[in-house]
């Protein structure tokens, strides 16, 4: 009533003055009240939705920690866990043995063969009953058939699978076990096909003929090695109180390589005979010495490193005058 009297243009003035005022731009915080205004350059708290001169609202976090449930919180330190553990090389195994593995070449250019074959971890000497054992000289690369007992410290006793292969292509596997050959044992011809298969029980073909000295099959006497009726593996024959006589080798129902005469004393060997290299071709007639061995165990013979001592006193005895 009282703008009334001064006109109504001074009304409308009063009025849009009034209207000016509330659109004047003005900082709102969540965590203000209306009768506590913000003091001029005081910077809003954290966690607030602020309005300022920029065009579009900000939210700020300043200052604030992610809150985890325990089980979040359990998840996380497993999962940091697992990240930091290193995975566990696997043990290699054959029948309950640690073993680790081992290669070596033999040959030159396309006749090159590679042999991969597995040994004992820790060393276990072989039984002295078995028909043949088996092992692997580090230094020599090579596979040999042992003559007696082995040396802990330089021999590797054979027990695992054993591969031998010519360009990528297998021409024989196998198994050892505790140096003596066991399970299935297989050869192939140059395109893969299937030459020969043999099964053995650490060492003993199972098709052998054993024979035994007492009736209780406890003291065997002579070990002959048949594949499909065929002389066909590893020979032995023991003395009557266990101890080794002969060893030797049959293939293609010939004796091949070399075969081994025992002293009966501490089982010195006496002498060895070579005979062909393959069953394919005629047997020798007459195998030919290449080492003989004194009582003692001593060499007095050897083809190969031109040794003759077989006219001298041995060795290993004492001379009698």
């Amino acid at each position: 009533m009282l703008l009334l009297r001064f006109g109504p243009r001074w009304a409308v003035l009063f009025m849009l003055s009034l209207l000016a005022g509330a659109c004047t731009r003005k900082t709102v915080s969540f965590n203000s009240k209306l009768d506590q205004p913000m003091p001029d350059g005081a910077a809003a708290p954290g966690d607030s939705l602020t309005t300022t001169k920029k065009k579009n609202p900000k939210l700020s976090i300043a200052g604030r920690k992610a809150v985890l449930t325990k089980a979040e919180e359990k998840a996380a330190k497993e999962a940091e866990k697992a990240d930091q553990r290193k995975p566990k090389k696997k043990k290699k195994l054959f029948l309950g043995e640690r073993i680790k593995k081992g290669y070596f070449k033999t040959g030159t250019g396309k006749n090159q063969v590679v042999t991969i074959f597995y040994y004992l971890k820790t060393f276990r000497q072989p039984s002295a009953m078995a028909p043949a054992v088996y092992y692997y000289n580090p230094r020599k690369h090579k596979i040999f058939t042992a003559n007696g007992e082995l040396d802990p410290s330089t021999d590797k006793v054979l027990h695992g699978p054993i591969k031998r292969m010519v360009k990528n292509q297998v021409i024989e596997q196998g198994y050892y076990a505790l140096g003596t050959k066991h399970l299935r044992w297989e050869k192939y011809d140059a395109k893969g096909g299937l030459t020969a298969k043999t099964h053995y029980e650490m060492g003993f073909p199972r098709d052998a003929n054993i024979s035994y000295y007492d009736g209780g099959n406890t003291m065997i006497k002579e070990v002959v090695p048949y594949v499909n009726g065929k002389l066909e593996g590893d020979y032995v024959k023991y003395t009557a109180d266990g101890k080794r006589e002969w060893i030797g080798h049959f293939e293609n129902g010939r004796r091949v390589g070399e075969w081994t005469n025992y002293w009966d004393y501490k089982g010195y060997r006496h002498y060895v005979l070579q005979y062909g290299e393959t069953g394919y071709e005629p047997e020798v007639a007459e195998p030919e010495l290449i080492r003989e061995y004194s009582h003692g165990g001593s060499p007095i013979y050897d083809k190969e490193k031109k040794l003759d001592k077989r006219g001298d006193p041995d060795p290993g005895t004492n001379a009698v005058d």
